[in-house]
């Protein structure tokens, strides 16, 4: 009798256990919904971009409240820069354009050291060895033509300088645009290129647009048959029935990042981690390449129409060296371009 009474007990234990494991939730369970509150995101992504990140994110945090403040980088850094002086800054993440941007910041004391566990997927030279901020995606600034007006597709930057592109070519102001900033910088640092295509672009009529947005909207309505723009973008246009076609030049690209970093003086960084990490995890990568985008992280495919990673030839130069000089490059932009 005693045996029997030892081995029913044990029974009932067992049951017990295997009871509490099916009604349970799991551990990821349990720690995903404790995840709550909100922070408040900084970005220049387009609206629809950063809404469908953040409700990818709040897919699998959506207990959390992500505030949101889009613009052009340049205005983004500059609402930054004065809450700093006045003593607080209202973003916990900063999401924008290019690497130069995030130098000056860490710089400057504002960002916070996160080496998120999922940026050992991603290139090395894209991670800050600092862990100030890791890069999210490669945005190239290419050509775009105009199909129904434009016959011979061209294969180099200086259609932007010939005569078929007189008076009828369109770029981004590096005043508004983050990228359009790091490209002037890219650019005029090349032997290939340097001040004299910025000013031959000025002296074939290029007209300068506000961002990226108003170049692609000019060449797409048949307005302007070329223009120098961020790859995605035509792609976009190109897929939704747009007559337009990009081209990487031959003599190579300027390509930002689009950064992610953390404010130092964030409240809530726990939450701001988690947003860190989904997007550089293979499931923010992915959803990233839906919207249009060549991810950053290895192993995944670019969207239908742009290169990967390993097929794009960059044209870099010293980021200390953008860094010190992005204002006054912008100074003698202006001064060019008479803005």
């Amino acid at each position: 009798m005693k045996k029997t009474r030892n081995w029913t007990s044990a029974f009932a234990v067992v049951i017990l256990i295997i009871s509490f494991i099916i009604t349970s939730p799991s551990l990821a369970q349990v720690e995903k919904d404790q995840v709550a509150g909100s922070f408040t995101l900084y970005t220049s992504q387009p609206d629809a971009d950063v809404e469908a990140l953040v409700e990818g994110y709040n897919k699998k945090y959506p207990k959390v409240r992500v505030n949101i403040f889009r613009s052009g980088t340049e205005e983004v850094i500059s609402k930054l820069m004065i809450e700093n002086k006045a003593g607080k800054i209202q973003a916990d993440v900063l999401l924008v354009a290019d690497n130069v941007t995030f130098e000056r910041l860490a710089k400057e004391g504002i960002l916070y050291s996160y080496k998120s566990p999922e940026s050992s997927a991603i290139p090395a030279q894209f991670v800050d060895p600092e862990g100030m901020y890791t890069g999210t995606k490669i945005i190239s600034t290419i050509v775009v033509v105009n199909t129904k007006h434009v016959s011979k597709i061209p294969d180099s930057w200086k259609i932007l300088t010939s005569k078929k592109a007189k008076n009828n070519a369109m770029m981004p102001s590096p005043l508004y645009s983050g990228a359009a900033a790091y490209n002037l910088g890219i650019l005029t640092r090349q032997s290939k290129f340097t001040w004299d295509f910025y000013k031959a672009l000025n002296n074939n009529g290029i007209r300068v647009g506000k961002g990226n947005g108003s170049v692609i909207k000019a060449v797409a309505s048949g307005e302007k048959d070329y223009g120098m723009v961020i790859d995605y973008m035509v792609a976009r246009a190109k897929k939704q029935g747009s007559p337009v076609d990009l081209i990487y030049p031959k003599e190579g690209v300027p390509a930002i990042t689009e950064p992610i970093g953390i404010i130092k003086s964030s409240d809530n960084k726990t939450l701001a981690k988690t947003f860190v990490d989904f997007v550089l995890s293979e499931e923010g990568q992915k959803l990233a390449v839906e919207m249009g985008y060549t991810p950053i992280r290895s192993g995944l495919q670019a969207p239908t129409g742009l290169k990967t990673i390993d097929e794009i030839m960059f044209l870099e130069a010293d980021t200390q060296e953008l860094l010190k000089s992005r204002e006054s490059d912008k100074k003698k932009f202006s001064y060019i371009f008479n803005q």
